[in-house]
C-alpha cells in the first residue's frame, strides 16, 4: 500500500473568513457552503479557525433573561476574533494521511488547515476526506482480490 499524502486528499477550494467578520455572517457562510469549519486568515496565513459548534456555543442560551432585541444586538456585533480558536493545529500538504489522522485524534479536532512551507493556506483536510480515502482503497482492494477476513478477525 502506498503512503497517501494530505495533498492528494485535501479540499483545495477553501472558504475562509477574516477575523473581523461578524458571527452571523460566518454562520450564514458556513450554512450556504455546507461546511462545518471556517479557517480565519489574514494575508493568506491562518490565524484561527471557527467551527459550526463554536458559532452555536456563542449564541445565548434560551434560558437567558435578555430580550430578543438585546440578543440580536449582541450577536450582530460579535466578531470571529472573539470566538475563534487562535493558532489552530495545521498540517503540511506533504504529510501522510496517517500523520494528519494522528494530529486530529491527539488534538480532538475533525479537520486541519493545510499550510505550505511559507505558512500560506493551501487546503483543508477533514475526517470526511480521510474516510473517503479509506473507502476508495477498500473498493480498489475488492476489485484486486477476493474478500478475505483480516487475520485479527480469525478465531483459529
Amino acid at each position: 500500500m502506498r503512503l497517501e499524502l494530505v495533498k492528494d486528499w485535501m479540499s483545495r477550494e477553501v472558504v475562509t473568513a477574516v477575523p473581523t467578520m461578524g458571527l452571523l455572517d460566518a454562520d450564514a457562510l458556513m450554512r450556504e457552503n455546507k461546511i462545518r469549519r471556517l479557517p480565519v486568515v489574514e494575508n493568506g496565513r491562518v490565524v484561527g479557525i471557527v467551527t459550526f459548534g463554536d458559532v452555536r456555543s456563542a449564541r445565548p442560551s434560551q434560558a437567558t433573561s435578555l430580550s430578543t432585541w438585546e440578543m440580536n444586538y449582541l450577536l450582530a456585533n460579535l466578531k470571529l476574533n472573539e470566538i475563534m480558536t487562535r493558532q489552530p493545529q495545521t498540517v503540511s500538504p506533504e504529510a501522510t494521511i496517517g500523520e494528519a489522522a494522528d494530529l486530529m485524534l491527539t488534538h480532538r479536532v475533525s479537520g486541519l488547515p493545510v499550510v505550505d512551507g511559507d505558512g500560506q493556506l493551501v487546503g483543508v483536510i477533514t475526517e470526511s476526506d480521510i474516510f473517503r480515502m479509506v473507502a476508495h482503497q477498500w473498493r480498489q482492494a475488492m476489485e484486486e482480490e477476493s474478500p478475505k477476513p483480516y487475520k485479527h478477525y480469525d478465531k483459529a
